[in-house]
């Protein structure tokens, strides 16, 4: 008895240890989210009006002047994008970005997949970490980028995507990430990078008439690679801000759940100190009536 009062003792003392570790995680996180919810939500809203400006230029030209970033041609090579986090405990986060990029490649690109096609650059070392032990080709030049997290960063990758595209080394590009909607829930998505699509106008939709100023091929030459630098850096900033609260929720649960536990072992405790107590009485009050009846 003594034994499991100790082996009980120990285990509390093992899961107190445990919840101030999930507490104090769960408030590093909240601070980090507080200030990664406001670098996305004050982002949101530009890098949504630049899509929505790129979509409608590429969407509205004539033929009259070549884009190379939206010539769709025959998918031969791919390339994902995949954001992850660089460290775990935070959930499903992780593994449902890492699910959604092999269904993916699996839905949308199996063939090119068996040729050995498809790249991976990771943002991130857990996604660079499953995805190589997957046996997908993956590129790990940018897999540190949330160490030193800033635009001129997310710019390079963003640019080597570009230029990869131009050179023909990729015939299309996606990235796979989280989408922050709040502490608690994230939508995981895969949306397409380059070629840039072209939305067709309804029936009896006119036709936006830009006015370009300086020259049409000058502006989209300049304007183009700028938006998309913009595009991937919000994806970035939605993949933090979600990781962020991933974790907060994970680790608000794993405390809660010590909680609960922590009850379940006292009342063992108790219930076990009480039966050696007792055990104990009965053996004086045993030992007593032995001595009085001699």
């Amino acid at each position: 008895m003594p034994g499991q009062l100790k082996e009980v003792r120990n285990r509390i003392k093992s899961v107190q240890s445990t919840q101030q570790i999930t507490k104090a995680m769960k408030m590093v996180s909240a601070a980090k989210l507080r200030r990664a919810q406001d670098a996305i939500t004050q982002m949101r809203p530009y890098a949504g009006k630049l899509q929505e400006m790129l979509t409608n230029i590429v969407s509205n030209m004539d033929g009259s002047v070549s884009i190379k970033l939206a010539e769709e041609r025959a998918v031969e090579k791919v390339l994902l994008i995949v954001i992850t986090s660089d460290r775990g405990l935070c959930g499903g986060y992780n593994s449902n970005i890492i699910k959604l990029a092999k269904a993916t490649v699996v839905e949308k690109y199996p063939s090119q997949h068996k040729k050995g096609n498809v790249t991976v650059w990771s943002i991130g070392k857990k996604g660079w970490e499953a995805m190589n032990r997957a046996g997908y080709p993956t590129d790990g030049r940018f897999r540190d980028l949330y160490l030193q997290l800033s635009f001129a960063q997310v710019q390079e990758a963003a640019q080597a995507a570009i230029t990869a595209f131009e050179n023909k080394v990729f015939d299309a590009v996606e990235i796979v990430y989280s989408e922050f909607k709040n502490a608690a829930t994230q939508k995981f998505v895969a949306e397409p990078f380059l070629p840039i699509r072209k939305v067709a106008r309804k029936s009896g939709e006119k036709k936006s008439d830009f006015i370009f100023e300086p020259a049409k091929e000058q502006l989209i030459a300049e304007l183009m690679p700028k938006i998309l630098n913009t595009q991937l850096y919000k994806a970035v900033l939605d993949g933090n801000a979600s990781e962020h609260g991933a974790r907060m929720t994970a680790m608000d649960k794993a405390s809660d759940n010590a909680n609960e536990l922590l009850k379940s072992l006292k009342i063992s405790y108790n219930r076990a100190r009480q039966a050696a107590i007792t055990t104990e009485l009965t053996e004086i009050v045993s030992g007593a009536a032995a001595l009085q009846g001699s």
